[in-house]
């Protein structure tokens, strides 16, 4: 089965190109999509990857939101469709409310690039499902806008609901709430995180490969479909 999926570049995306590489390294095909064209050209998945859309200009994510191709993706997400919204990515998700919560500056207002472990609570999503529950990941974060926000309400229904996708572990680096590294939708094919799991694809060049996991469950979700 040749599974398709979608990684869509704005202008201002910086890890469309590692995002695509990801999604070959597990054996799919990887469809570069133009924010400005609203098609999805039958892709099965699509990944929002990350960097400064827009400049950040307004907010991150705010007018990435805006662009044509978004209102397909939502469409298509409501529907089911498997989405992974990466740093810049993950806040375009927030601000599109596909995802609960928002993402804003860093506690300590400094950009922030390292190494950091993850740890997977919610193992039975479409992007978590080849990972075990409580695994231990260590991907690279890079983010001025990183620190994941929501008030207690929204924070105990995510709880409640097993929407946690991953936590940081040994050091909250950005002075996200409850540790929160990533969040899921309630039917579990959206998923945000703010660690870029497409930078920790080689041990060569990163500081592991435990990012393949994230991209090689999305091939076995749409393979077992």
């Amino acid at each position: 089965m040749s599974v398709r999926v979608g990684v869509v570049t704005f202008p201002g995306s910086l890890d469309d190109g590692d995002a695509a590489r990801a999604v070959q390294r597990v054996g799919a095909e990887a469809v570069r999509l133009w924010h400005d064209n609203p098609t999805l050209s039958n892709v099965q998945a699509v990944v929002l990857p990350g960097g400064f859309s827009y400049g950040d200009y307004l907010r991150p994510g705010a007018i990435a939101r805006m662009s044509p191709i978004m209102e397909k993706i939502i469409d298509a997400a409501r529907g089911g469709m498997p989405v992974l919204g990466v740093c810049n990515g993950f806040q375009i998700l927030c601000e599109a409310g596909l995802l609960p919560g928002a993402l804003i500056k860093n506690a300590g207002r400094k950009f922030i690039c390292t190494d950091q472990v993850i740890q997977i609570v919610n193992a039975s999503t479409v992007w978590t499902n080849a990972i075990s529950a409580d695994q231990k990941l260590t991907i690279p974060i890079k983010n001025a806008d990183g620190q994941f926000v929501a008030d207690r309400r929204t924070l105990d229904a995510i709880e409640a609901e097993g929407r946690v996708v991953a936590r940081y572990v040994r050091r909250n680096p950005n002075g996200s709430y409850r540790d929160i590294a990533g969040v899921t939708n309630e039917a579990g094919n959206v998923v945000g995180m703010m660690p870029h799991p497409e930078h920790a694809i080689d041990r060569l060049v990163g500081p592991s490969d435990d990012g393949l996991a994230v991209f090689a469950s999305v091939m076995k979700a749409l393979v077992n479909r």
